[in-house]
């Protein structure tokens, strides 16, 4: 099986990557139908969220490409990724930081988004420069750790109320394990079964969302 894996791992890239944005794909379009059903201004960030993975795991599969340049698209790769987690932590933070003097008609363009922008944009520059993905993988350990904090507060007191916080609060968790896989397997170990066995653990958070995005939705 092993063996298997080595001779078709770009193949398992391919696939991996295919699964992920496919998933993504899907929960953009039922939390935008469920946003334009509710109007509820956290469905959006998380919307926002996974339209931002899918698209930075397609730029993924394009690094994989020689002719194109790698440097340019990887900028856009770490962007895309770190701005996705911000787009999670900040669908459960909106309440704290937008007052209802301040009703953003656009969720990806206003003053709060463009300063996470910015610092997306900062570290993705700055591990291009130094040629490395540690700031990518500190800075998104440390928001998960935040969003992992903050999902169980909110599972805690509205669990029993909304289902589908505690999908919320696991997927918080498992995206806080992947993040810190990934960081030790880039720095430390980076074997193709350690790698793939942190795969599975991104295809499973992905599905988790999906399933507890179906359940709400129902269909």
């Amino acid at each position: 099986m092993f063996e298997w894996m080595v001779e078709n791992k770009e193949l398992l890239k391919f696939f991996y990557t295919f699964v992920i944005a496919l998933v993504c794909a899907i929960i953009v379009v039922k939390t935008d139908r469920l946003f334009n059903l509710s109007s509820h201004k956290g469905i959006r960030y998380l919307r926002n969220a996974f339209l931002f993975y899918g698209v930075g795991f397609v730029i993924r599969s394009l690094l994989e490409i020689p002719a194109l340049p790698f440097k340019f698209l990887n900028i856009f790769f770490e962007f895309f990724l770190i701005m996705a987690g911000f787009f999670l932590l900040y669908s459960l933070l909106w309440k704290r930081l937008e007052t209802s003097s301040k009703n953003y008609n656009s969720s990806l363009f206003n003053p709060r988004i463009f300063l996470f922008y910015s610092m997306a944009l900062i570290i993705a520059l700055i591990d291009n420069l130094l040629g490395t993905y540690i700031f990518m993988f500190f800075s998104q350990i440390a928001l998960f750790i935040l969003a992992s904090i903050i999902s169980f507060k909110n599972y805690k007191n509205n669990g029993k109320k909304h289902k589908f916080l505690k999908f919320y609060f696991a997927a918080m968790l498992l995206s806080l394990g992947a993040w810190s896989l990934n960081a030790f397997a880039a720095l430390y170990l980076w074997r193709l079964r350690f790698v793939t066995g942190v795969y599975m653990i991104n295809t499973a958070i992905f599905l988790l969302f999906l399933y507890g995005v179906m359940k709400v939705t129902k269909k």
